[in-house]
C-alpha cells in the first residue's frame, strides 16, 4: 500500500481566467452547479455546512442544498438538531462545495436566517411521503438506543397520519444562508490553482481578486 505522501496528482482539467467570472458569484456558481450536473457527479448538490457551538468548537455535515438564488442557499432540517442549536447561538456558517472530479470548489461564508413557516411548507409538501414521515420519526441528533427503535417510530407515524395529508412539524424547517465571501477554485497545474474571492460591499455589490493558490 502506498503511503499517503506518495500520493499525487496533476490538475489538468481547465482553468478559471478572469473572462470566465461573471458580476454576481452565484451566476458563476450556478454555472458550475450545471457542469456537476451534466457530469453525473453524485450527489451534485451536496454542501459541506460548518457550524460553531456554544463552546466555540466547529462542527461540520453534509447536507443537500435545495435552492439557490442571487438572495442565497437553502438547506431544511429538524430545528432541535446540532446544526440548528449552534445556529440559534451563532449565525455565522460555511459552506463548502466538493467537486473533486471537476477539480473544482467552492466555498461560502455567510449568516443563516430562518425561512418562513409559508417557505418550510411548500417545500416539506413538495417531499416525497416517505421523507415527511423520517421528519416526524427522528429527533435529529439525540441518542437511540437501536436502529430497530427507529424504524418502529417511524412505523408509528405512517400509522399516525395513514389518511390524509401529512402536516408540518412545527420543529422543522429551513434556512437561507445569505453569503458575504464566495470563492472559486479551480485546480492547475504544478498547484498553481486558479483562486477567486468573490466579497459583498456594502452597497450590495461584490469585490473580485484573484488569491494565490
Amino acid at each position: 500500500m502506498k503511503e499517503l505522501h506518495e500520493f499525487r496528482k496533476e490538475y489538468t482539467l481547465g482553468r478559471l481566467s478572469e473572462d470566465k467570472l461573471t458580476e454576481h458569484p452565484i451566476s458563476l456558481f450556478d454555472i458550475w452547479l450545471k457542469d456537476a450536473i451534466d457530469a453525473q457527479l453524485p450527489d451534485p448538490n451536496a454542501m459541506t455546512v460548518a457550524t460553531v457551538d456554544a463552546s466555540g468548537r466547529p462542527n461540520q455535515r453534509i447536507v443537500l442544498l435545495k435552492e439557490v438564488s442571487q438572495e442565497g442557499f437553502v438547506f431544511y432540517t429538524n430545528l432541535g438538531s446540532n446544526k440548528a442549536k449552534d445556529l440559534a447561538n451563532n449565525a455565522n456558517i460555511s459552506l463548502h462545495f466538493p467537486w473533486y472530479f471537476l477539480e473544482r470548489q467552492v466555498s461560502v461564508q455567510g449568516k443563516a436566517h430562518k425561512l418562513s413557516r409559508a417557505q418550510d411548507a411548500k417545500y416539506f409538501f413538495s417531499r416525497p411521503k416517505d421523507s415527511q414521515l423520517g421528519a416526524w420519526a427522528s429527533q435529529q441528533s439525540r441518542p437511540i438506543s437501536t436502529r430497530e427503535l427507529l424504524l418502529t417510530q417511524f412505523h408509528q407515524m405512517k400509522e399516525k397520519f395513514a389518511q390524509g395529508d401529512i402536516p408540518l412539524p412545527d420543529f422543522w424547517g429551513g434556512y437561507i444562508i445569505k453569503p458575504e465571501r464566495i470563492e472559486f477554485w479551480q485546480g492547475g497545474e504544478h498547484r498553481l490553482h486558479d483562486r477567486f474571492e468573490y466579497l459583498k460591499q456594502s452597497d450590495n455589490t461584490w469585490s473580485i481578486q484573484r488569491l494565490m493558490p
